[in-house]
Order: structure tokens, then sequence, then C-alpha cells
């Protein structure tokens, strides 16, 4: 391996040289940036922590093919970048969107307008402070824009991109916020976990303890400790107590679970 990269690096050069990246994928990239941690060393990633970004991302979203798309190009430029000793796009695979299945009416609301009454309070916030910020990011790009040698112009093209990431996202949760559906307050029964809650899990093989609390697939986080509620976990969890025993399937194989604890939101 030729030498030691960092996540935020390494999408950094992915993305300067590929100018033609639209918005999506650059912000999906820069969602993995933040979820593996932008100073994680590229050459520590295992198949597991690709799986469990994976998860995250809802087969009904719009723009599905085109986010494992663009992650699984970043992954394989690593891999031949020597990053990487393998090429972990591999692990990235699709799956299928059963709410399309079997022409069933749906008695929820779309995954993607799905959000918390915290996670529409968050989306608002983000978005107003985006809107705040893109004046100064187009003055940083004017007065870069200044210095004619565009080639070695660092500045500039670190401007454009940062715009790219801005209206990507301000495009993004405009469009979240107009179709939100906000469910989860009314919980499941007094007892049994609910969207919006947080779960404390104990990995039975492992021993090892987990605590997820379980969003919208557009407010999922699991850096933060945020599943989408149609991930294995979180569609396995929704409506258990605690000490209930279940079992998720996943790429890696079957895992079981035991619930320790419930937070009610």
């Amino acid at each position: 391996m030729s030498q030691a990269m960092i996540m935020g690096d390494a999408v950094t050069a992915f993305v300067a040289g590929r100018p033609a990246l639209g918005a999506t994928e650059q912000a999906e990239l820069r969602r993995l940036e933040r979820w593996l941690g932008k100073t994680k060393v590229i050459a520590d990633l295992r198949p597991m922590d690709i799986e469990h970004y994976a998860e995250k991302l809802s087969p009904s979203d719009t723009d599905y093919s085109r986010k494992l798309d663009v992650v699984r190009s970043f992954l394989a430029y690593a891999r031949d970048k020597g990053w990487t000793d393998a090429n972990l796009g591999v692990h990235l695979r699709a799956r299928k969107d059963k709410s399309r299945q079997g022409g069933a009416v749906r008695t929820m609301p779309s995954d993607l307008a799905v959000l918390t009454r915290q996670g529409y309070t968050d989306s608002m916030k983000e978005l107003a402070e985006l809107k705040a910020r893109r004046p100064k990011v187009l003055e940083d790009i004017r007065r870069a824009a200044a210095d004619k040698d565009f080639r070695e112009n660092a500045p500039l093209h670190a401007a454009r991109e940062q715009l790219g990431y801005i209206d990507g996202r301000i495009q993004e949760l405009t469009a979240i916020i107009k179709s939100a559906s906000i469910i989860g307050e009314e919980g499941v029964g007094g007892d049994q976990m609910a969207l919006g809650d947080t779960v404390r899990l104990v990995e039975l093989a492992s021993g090892q303890t987990l605590e997820y609390t379980v969003v919208g697939p557009k407010e999922a986080d699991p850096a933060r400790g945020k599943i989408s509620h149609v991930s294995p976990i979180g569609k396995a969890v929704i409506g258990k107590t605690k000490g209930e025993v279940f079992e998720v399937v996943t790429p890696a194989g079957n895992r079981s679970y035991r619930v320790d604890g419930i937070k009610k939101c």
C-alpha cells in the first residue's frame, strides 16, 4: 500500500478529479466521510463498516442507485490508489424496495417523508444555516476567481466544491421538509420500541452493547447512533420490549440481539 490516506483527503481528491460530479453524489460522499470519520484512515476500513453504511440508505429513495454508484466508484478509486488492499465497494449491495412489491396499499407515509419531531426541527435549523452560509461562499468564489490561474487555484476549487455541497444539501432539505410527515410521537404501546425511541442492545455472540435511536431514513446517521427504521436492525427492533431476543439477517451473516433497555422519545 503506497501511503496512509484519511477519508477527508480521499473524498476531496476524488471529487476534485471529477468536476462533472453532481450535487447529489457530492453530498453522499460527504455523508460517507462524516459517518466513517473525516480523519479515519481508509486502510483501517472493514467490510462491516461498508455494510453498516449501506443499511442507512433507503431503497425507496429516488436517488438510491446514484448514491450506491458514486460510493462504489469512490471505493474502487481508493483501491486503485493503493489506499486499501481490496475494493470494499463489493460489500455495498443494493437492497430491494419491498414497498414497491405486490401492489399492496401503503398505510404509512413514504419512507423518504418520515421524520421525528426532533428531525424536523434539526432539518429546519440546518437549512437556515446553509442559506446563511451560501452568500459568504459565493463571495469566496468571486475573490478567488480574481486570480486568473484557475488550474492552480486551490481556494477557488475548494469554494466551488463547498458551494456544490451547500446547493445540493439545500435542495435535499427543502424537498424533505416540504413532504415531511412527523410520526412516532404517539408510540406503539407503553413498553414497546417505537420510531423515535432509543434502544440499548446486547449482541449475544460478542456481548457488545450497542445503543441506537431509530429514526426515518433522512435522519439516519449511524456515526451518531441514529439508524433508519427501514434498516435491518431498525425494522427488527420496532415493537420489541425489554428482554426480547431477536435475529437480524445481514450480508455478513445472522446476528442475535437482546433488548437491554428502551428510552421513550
